[in-house]
């Protein structure tokens, strides 16, 4: 060409369709130097893009986003936001694809989620026996009464009170024993003695006191409960102490390797531990437990103010349907059989009402709250016993520090001593029913070993459970 007409500029080259996979701001390819910069893309036609994409195969298996829950049609790119809107169905879309079960089929009915459920029956139980307070109140007003549960004349009582006193005088006993025994100042069979006479004062003593002095019920049983935790205490502090003492000659004599055993759980007993021991919420003596870093002041607080709400809920309860209800029926042999069992079913109702707030209140508001105060770790004081199936597996869940205690100290010294396993159970029980019936025939002033027979019944409910367990374990 001429110098008048200069070199025409290159002709303007598109690049390739973009792929699919590359929408995410490909990087442009450097243009060689003296040509323009680069255009921006067009959008391929979709007919052209489609047929691309069918040619790729690494794009063969990638679904678009489908705004037709239907028919799968694409979504276009520039109208990202009705992904996040709901699916507009086609009437002549199918309704119904796949085999369902009802909600409440036996095949579905443990799969799903019953707490719509669980509220209403919450709701329903609330508004029943709302119902029945109102009722109660307006035909028999307010019938608590204060007598029934204080006097003047057991606030003034003094031996009651002085027999709560001087209980701390026995661990003081049983730690005076265990450290003669650790300097080997008497002899094993001597302390073991010691120990016999220790324990079987501290329960005496008390139903002495009681079965004396005319006290109100409440009192007898505060008396009578703190006496029998003080046995049970002082029994796991002689029975641990004399087997550190077993444990610690045979280490010496190298019958124990030292080593597999934590030298924090052989300790002698000292003043510390022994009063620890007795305000902790446990009736297993060991040297030393877990603690925790910190006490919880508001969560104490919170709890104590739950603690006597409880408490006088079921005072509410016994004053206010309990005691008319016995007073008002007659006696058993002299009355109209389906009279009794109403007087029963009747009655069985605030009885479990009053056991439930008992339970709470004691095992997990109290409990909790001297586990608190005392930096104590372990606070399995219950498992989840509305969920056993048997006899034996309620009493192993619904009172974990009872439970602990019969396992340590008499369950399996009966199986080292060759009992078999029944024989230990019976042994168990035995022992729960004799502290059942002073607990409660002792403040009470009755002897006629109801509490005894009811616990002992159940050793007959338990084997039984345990035969049709065998027998459906066989089929």
């Amino acid at each position: 060409m001429s110098k008048g007409n200069p070199d025409p500029p290159p002709p303007r080259q598109l690049p390739p369709f973009p792929r699919r996979a590359a929408h995410r701001n490909p990087k442009p390819r450097p243009e060689p130097s003296g040509t323009s910069p680069p255009v921006p893309p067009m959008a391929p036609p979709p007919s052209v893009a489609a047929a691309h994409d069918r040619d790729d195969p690494s794009l063969r298996l990638r679904r678009a986003p489908a705004a037709d829950g239907v028919h799968g049609e694409a979504e276009p790119q520039e109208q990202p936001q009705r992904q996040h809107e709901m699916p507009c169905y086609r009437a002549s879309a199918p309704a119904h694809r796949r085999v369902k079960e009802s909600p409440l089929s036996s095949d579905a009915i443990f799969r799903q989620s019953h707490a719509g459920l669980l509220n209403l029956c919450i709701v329903v139980l609330i508004a029943v026996n709302s119902r029945l307070i109102i009722e109660n109140l307006m035909k028999y007003g307010l019938l608590i009464r204060a007598g029934f549960w204080f006097s003047a004349r057991s606030l003034g009582d003094w031996p009651l009170l002085m027999c709560c006193l001087t209980l701390p005088i026995f661990p003081l006993a049983a730690l005076m024993t265990e450290k003669w025994a650790q300097r080997k100042l008497i002899r094993d069979h001597v302390s073991i003695l010691l120990h016999i006479i220790i324990t079987t004062t501290v329960l005496i003593y008390p139903v002495v006191v009681i079965l004396k002095c005319e006290s109100a019920v409440l009192s007898g049983f505060v008396l009578m409960f703190i006496a029998s935790i003080t046995w049970l205490k002082l029994v796991s502090f002689a029975h641990t102490n004399y087997d550190i003492r077993v444990l610690s000659q045979s280490i010496e004599k190298g019958a124990t390797h030292g080593s597999s055993i934590d030298e924090e759980n052989i300790k002698g007993p000292t003043i510390n531990s022994v009063v620890y021991f007795m305000l902790a919420p446990t009736l297993c003596y060991q040297p030393s437990y877990p603690r925790t870093a910190f006490t919880r002041k508001g969560w104490v607080t919170r709890q104590l103010i739950k603690c006597v709400v409880f408490t006088g809920l079921m005072g509410f309860i016994i004053e206010q349907y309990i005691n008319p209800i016995v007073q008002n029926s007659k006696h058993p042999l002299k009355g109209n059989f389906l009279d009794a069992i109403e007087r029963v079913l009747k009655l069985s109702v605030p009885t479990l009402y009053v056991w439930l707030c008992m339970f709470y209140s004691f095992f997990h508001l109290w409990l909790n709250i001297l586990a608190e105060l005392l930096r104590f770790g372990d606070r399995e004081f219950y498992k989840d016993w509305w969920n056993a199936k048997t006899v034996e597996e309620y009493w192993r869940m619904w009172n974990m520090p009872v439970h602990k205690w019969i396992v340590r100290h008499i369950y399996f010294p009966c199986i080292r001593n060759g009992l078999s396993k029944g024989c230990a159970i019976l042994i168990a029980f035995l022992v729960s029913a004799v502290f059942h019936e002073l607990c409660i025939a002792v403040p009470c002033h009755i002897f006629k070993l109801w509490a005894f027979s009811g616990i002992m019944f159940q050793v007959c409910i338990d084997l039984k459970d345990t035969c049709i367990s065998f027998l459906i374990f066989l089929d």
